[in-house]
């Protein structure tokens, strides 16, 4: 039985992901050489590292014997998807840290200044800076597998035919890019007073909106598929939307509350009120609040299924 703990760290995966892609669109098309000034990217740079090591950290606590987790980290297994997301990770981690280290490079080496053994970093990332638009199509192709990679862990399950199945992937894909993009604005105008009218949020904006439609698209596809599978696929979509306390969750608190409702506000809303502080951290709340129901209930749901 995989349990909540496995749910945060799906859900936390996805945001980090989610971010990383993100901040990559918004640095291109809108910020370019501004994006060390923007809260956003300062909002990817705290939560997109720390959501990875705060979801392995709950991950490896999870095991049977956490203790031995290290084994993971120098033995590989290419017929393990566990084994191949652990080679993810550790490459996305070591590209993201390099590629903000030289988004922020005269930050970093305005911090260094006090230690003048430590400059050889600040002349290292100087070295590297001509080279980051090269590594950004690498670090959104990531950014993408590790998004992607939550769906395939599930989807490797074969005996729960809710799990098992194709779009589950792509699906975790989108929702991660949801909750990165509410994440990305409820960090920024917060903690870094992003201008609610500012350029980079109003890309956002436009953003979401197709992100959301894939996004229902995609769950309309993967229970759909299900559906027409017959036999035990059939079974699931039964037990898993007919009623009972997870079939609630996602009718409330998926769709009305994740999708539809922010959809509604932000058609409807006076552009005055879309402005607002409060209203930016309603629209963030429940988009963030509905991709982490989303995660516990394809795990929960998933599993109340067998082959």
């Amino acid at each position: 039985m995989w349990d909540w703990p496995i749910a945060i760290y799906l859900f936390l995966i996805g945001v980090s992901a989610g971010m990383v892609v993100v901040s990559l669109l918004v640095k291109r098309r809108v910020l370019r050489e501004d994006a060390a000034q923007s809260g956003l990217l300062k909002s990817t740079a705290i939560i997109a590292p720390l959501a990875v090591i705060f979801g392995l950290l709950i991950l490896i606590l999870h095991l049977t014997r956490p203790w031995t987790f290290w084994k993971l980290m120098f033995f590989y297994s290419t017929s393990s998807v566990m084994s191949l997301g652990v080679m993810l990770f550790q490459l996305y981690m070591v590209v993201l840290l390099l590629w903000l280290a030289v988004i922020f490079r005269h930050w970093l080496t305005a911090q260094l200044q006090p230690y003048p053994k430590l400059s050889w970093l600040g002349t290292i990332l100087n070295k590297i800076a001509p080279i980051e638009r090269q590594l950004e199509p690498f670090m959104l192709l990531l950014a993408v597998a590790l998004g992607a990679y939550t769906g395939f862990l599930l989807s490797a399950l074969k005996s729960y035919p809710l799990l098992n199945n194709p779009v589950l992937p792509v699906l975790f894909l989108f929702s991660g890019l949801s909750s990165g993009i509410a994440a990305m604005v409820l960090c920024a105008v917060t903690l870094f007073n992003e201008p609610v009218d500012s350029p980079a949020l109003a890309y956002l904006h436009r953003l979401e909106k197709p992100v959301v439609w894939l996004e229902l698209f995609l769950l309309l596809a993967f229970f759909t598929g299900l559906w027409f599978g017959g036999g035990q696929k059939a079974v699931a979509v039964t037990v898993a939307l007919g009623g009972g306390f997870w079939a609630t969750m996602f009718w409330f608190g998926v769709i009305g509350c994740g999708m539809v409702l922010p959809l509604i506000l932000n058609r409807y809303c006076r552009p005055n009120l879309r402005h607002r502080l409060s209203f930016l951290l309603t629209v963030s709340g429940l988009s963030l609040f509905g991709v982490f129901v989303l995660r516990f209930f394809i795990l929960y749901a998933g599993q109340m299924t067998v082959v």
